[in-house]
This record gives structure tokens, sequence and C-alpha cells, in this order.
């Protein structure tokens, strides 16, 4: 079967912009991009909540050849996909037994549920509750966990490759990139080792263009 059409659901710099970045490296800029405005509530309206009950971005709507409709609602989820779909694309190891496909897939999670968790405490607290309900220390502690357990696993990997799997570009850079510009963001992992990386990722014309949404301050 294939795919005869593509909807993302999206919102300038979330989750769902690695997703659009997976989609322009893999299916190309053939698929519509429906931008929601999230901070005006439209993630609640009801034909919305029908596709996504979480109230979230991203949400990829596929359409296959056979007329039938699916939706996917995790962006790692959709990240993976993308990358053994179009295999052609050479963005993950083959599936199967190999120490390459194992160390892909461990990387592409810790990005996608260790990292993302601790940055999502940090937005929540800093940025999102009313200053009644945010918990400082919750953002400290995120900070600090990152700081002292995530950043020095990923600078061990990037003093020594130019990618977070070893010499070559995969989907895990896309999702361990998009947390890192989001760390950075924050003031953490500020090194000269992140920054190069930042700057390879951020030459990448698909890099470009899925954030090219994105307000700069």
């Amino acid at each position: 079967m294939k795919i005869e059409s593509l909807r993302l659901f999206h919102f300038p710099g979330s989750r769902s912009a690695r997703v659009r970045w997976a989609l322009l490296e893999t299916f190309g800029d053939d698929f519509e991009l429906l931008t929601l405005k999230l901070l005006q509530g439209e993630q609640y309206a009801a034909d919305f909540l029908e596709m996504n009950p979480n109230h979230a971005v991203p949400v990829l709507e596929i359409t296959w050849s056979d007329g039938s409709v699916q939706t996917m609602l995790e962006s790692t989820a959709m990240v993976e996909w993308l990358a053994d779909a179009f295999p052609e694309k050479q963005l993950a190891p083959q599936p199967g037994l190999s120490r390459e496909r194992a160390d892909y897939l461990q990387m592409l999670q810790f990005g996608g549920n260790w990292m993302d968790a601790m940055l999502w405490q940090i937005r929540v607290h800093r940025d999102l509750l009313p200053e009644a309900d945010s918990d400082p220390k919750s953002v400290d502690r995120a900070m600090e966990k990152i700081s002292k357990e995530v950043a020095p696993q990923l600078h061990g990997r990037l003093a020594s490759s130019e990618y977070i799997c070893g010499a070559d570009f995969s989907a895990a850079d896309i999702v361990i990139g998009h947390c890192l510009n989001w760390a950075r963001a924050y003031g953490l992992c500020q090194e000269d080792v992140f920054k190069a990386y930042a700057s390879r990722l951020g030459a990448r014309p698909a890099f470009q263009k899925a954030f090219d949404d994105v307000v700069r301050k």
C-alpha cells in the first residue's frame, strides 16, 4: 500500500517541528502543514479532539492509497516510522540484529523520552503554569539533571563523532537535535561541542525549512 497524502498538525518550534524536519528529509515538501493556534486553544476544538484526545501536536494524518485514514500522535514514533519507510534516505540503520541499530534506537528514545521529559518539566513550570501553581524546584531539578546527567553523555559522543550515532546524520539527530536546541534556549548545553553540532544541523536545508516559522528573540 502506498501513501496518498500526509497532513501534519503543527505549532512552530514544538515537537511537531521535529516531525516536519523528518518529513522534509524523507518525504519532501509534498505534504499539508496545518498550524494550530495553541495559545488561543484551537487544540481543544471538538474536531481536533476527535483526532487527538491528548489535545496536543503533532498529529500526523496519513491517507493511504485504499482511501483509509490513519493518525499518529507520538513525535518520536513518527520520526522513526519515516526513517524506516524511506530507507533510500539512509536516516536509520536497517532493522535487524546489529550494534548500529541498537545504538540508534537507544539514542532516538533517549532524546524523545528521557531528555524531552526533563525539558517539558522546565517548560511547564517556568513558562506555562500560573505562578501560584508552578514549582521552581521542579525547574531546578530538571536543569541539574540535564547539566549533570544528560549533557555529559551527549558531549562524550559528540566530542568524538560528527553526529550522535557516529559519522553519519540519522533520524536520532532529528530528535536529539531538536531537544538540544530546546535545552540551549534555556541556557543549557552551551559548550563548544554542542554549538558546533547545532551549527552542523542548522546548515541542513530541511532543518532550515522546518524551523522557518519560529520567531527568534
